[in-house]
């Protein structure tokens, strides 16, 4: 018999063809015999109050929010969890039965898990990200519960990234400084793990066009981008032999309380999921 009839929920982006998060919501609907949807919507960012505002009159149980919403969506909400309060940026918004809108930020715990299971601890350890967005945000602090040592911010506008690491720099233990990507060289002779929180190698984007040879032979990388699943930046690194970790583990990861919120079961993260989703990509 199926249970949860009539529940639908959203992922908001723009553009929002890349999105796996309907074929994830999907493959957990259906493994777990539920009744329920996950819709994308394409919603430009002059859109983006006024449709969620709509889904709400619709009956929507709430959205996964994406590029370029994230902030956005923290600034509309009544409500919001600490991770969210914290980075400045919501993925989640819950629409509750009296019109208030919660948001959550699964980001950082999705991130927080994959990491952990590739690399366990980054006890000390030194990290270089790259970007500056709500993205960002959500990565400084699951490096920080992870024990990093030190967090070095470069984003293309070095201004950004230096408000970005004062406005982390009291919610942190790590160390955490910034700088431009014209820095890139300097910082990764010492870094143990690099990280892309930007949409740059997202299909249809531009690649990162960075030169890997000055990284320490033992770095990891990892992209937060997964599709493509190898992104250029990842092909090069792995190319060159160093430990990659790609996107799809921190998407697998966040959707979990996500999926609980929308459809009342929490799931599970099974390399049967994974399959799942490589073979969309591998389709796409």
């Amino acid at each position: 018999m199926l249970t949860g009839a009539g529940k639908i929920a959203g992922v908001v982006g723009w553009p929002i063809g890349h999105s796996l998060s309907p074929v994830l919501h999907g493959y957990w609907l259906q493994d777990l015999k539920l009744d329920g949807a996950m819709v994308p919507l394409a919603v430009a960012r002059d859109d983006f109050a006024r449709v969620i505002a709509g889904l709400q009159r619709a009956g929507f149980r709430g959205v996964n929010v994406t590029v370029p919403h994230k902030e956005a969506a923290f600034a509309l909400a009544h409500a919001c969890d600490s991770a969210a309060e914290d980075a400045q940026a919501a993925n989640l918004l819950i629409f509750r039965a009296d019109g208030r809108i919660e948001a959550r930020n699964t980001d950082t715990l999705g991130l927080t898990e994959s990491l952990r299971q590739e690399m366990g601890s980054l006890e000390g350890r030194t990290v270089l990200l790259l970007g500056a967005g709500g993205a960002a945000r959500g990565a400084v602090l699951a490096m920080n519960a992870l024990g990093a040592g030190k967090i070095q911010i470069l984003n293309r506008h070095m201004d950004k990234a230096a408000a970005l690491a004062a406005a982390l720099k009291p919610r942190v233990q790590a160390q955490i400084a910034a700088g431009g990507l014209a820095d890139w060289t300097t910082h990764a002779a010492t870094a143990d793990l690099v990280v892309n929180t930007t949409s740059a190698g997202m299909k249809g984007n531009p690649p990162l066009a960075l030169d890997l040879a000055s990284l320490r032979k033992d770095a990891a990388v990892l992209d937060i981008v997964y599709n493509p699943l190898l992104t250029p930046f990842l092909k090069d690194a792995a190319a060159r032999g160093h430990k990659i970790i790609d996107g799809l583990g921190m998407l697998m990861h966040q959707a979990v309380p996500s999926f609980e919120a929308f459809f009342g079961v929490r799931p599970q993260v099974t390399p049967g999921l994974r399959a799942c989703l490589e073979q969309a990509l591998d389709h796409a």
